[in-house]
C-alpha cells in the first residue's frame, strides 16, 4: 500500500501547477460526490421514509380512533337495546299489537305469524299486519306507538298501496319483530 501511495506521490510531484490545480480539483469533486452520494443522499433519502411511514402511521391512528368512536357509540346503542329486551314487559306480541292498533283506532285485518332465524341470546317472533282502509295520519299513529310500546317492538318492512275505489284511503301491510331473551 506505501508502495501504490509513494507512486502517486511521486506522479503527482512529477506534475505542472496547472495539473496539480486540476488534478486537486477533480480529487475534491470525487470526495464531494463519494460524500453526497455515499452519506447526505442515503440520509436525506432515510428522513423522506421515515416522515412518510409517520404519516402513515398517523392515518391509521386517526382511522382506528374514528373505529373505536364508532364501536363505542354502537356497543352503547346495542347495550340499550339489549337492556330493553331483557327489562322490558313480557308478552305475547300479538296481544300487544291489537291493544296498540285500539288506541290508535286501527282495525287490524289481519295478523300472521312469520319464521325468523335462530339466535343463541334472542328468541325473535316477526308478526305480519294488514292493515285496510286507513289513512294516512291512523297509520302514523299506530307505528309510533308500535315504536315507542314498553315491549322492544321493531317495524321491519312496510308496503303502502292506495285503494281504488276511494283513494285518500290505504292498504298497508308491515312486519313487527318482537325480541325476548333465551334464557
Amino acid at each position: 500500500m506505501s508502495d501504490l501511495l509513494g507512486r502517486l506521490q511521486a506522479l503527482f510531484d512529477g506534475l505542472s501547477g496547472r495539473e496539480r490545480i486540476l488534478v486537486g480539483a477533480v480529487g475534491v469533486l470525487l470526495a464531494v460526490a463519494i460524500v453526497m452520494f455515499g452519506i447526505i443522499m442515503p440520509a436525506l433519502d432515510s428522513a423522506q421514509a421515515a416522515r412518510s411511514r409517520l404519516e402513515n402511521a398517523e392515518q391509521e391512528y386517526l382511522a382506528a380512533k374514528q373505529l373505536r368512536t364508532r364501536y363505542d357509540e354502537i356497543h352503547g346503542r346495542l347495550a340499550a337495546v339489549e337492556g330493553r329486551i331483557r327489562g322490558g314487559p313480557k308478552g305475547e306480541i300479538f296481544t300487544t299489537l291489537e291493544d296498540l292498533a285500539k288506541k290508535s283506532a286501527v282495525k287490524v285485518d289481519s295478523m300472521e305469524p312469520r319464521t325468523s332465524p335462530a339466535s343463541e341470546e334472542y328468541r325473535e317472533t316477526k308478526v305480519q299486519v294488514a292493515l285496510r282502509s286507513v289513512t294516512l295520519a291512523q297509520v302514523v299513529n299506530y307505528l309510533h306507538r308500535i315504536e315507542s310500546a314498553p315491549q322492544l317492538l321493531s317495524v321491519k318492512s312496510l308496503r303502502f298501496r292506495t285503494r281504488q275505489d276511494k283513494p285518500e284511503l290505504l292498504d298497508v301491510t308491515f312486519t313487527v319483530s318482537s325480541f325476548e331473551p333465551v334464557s
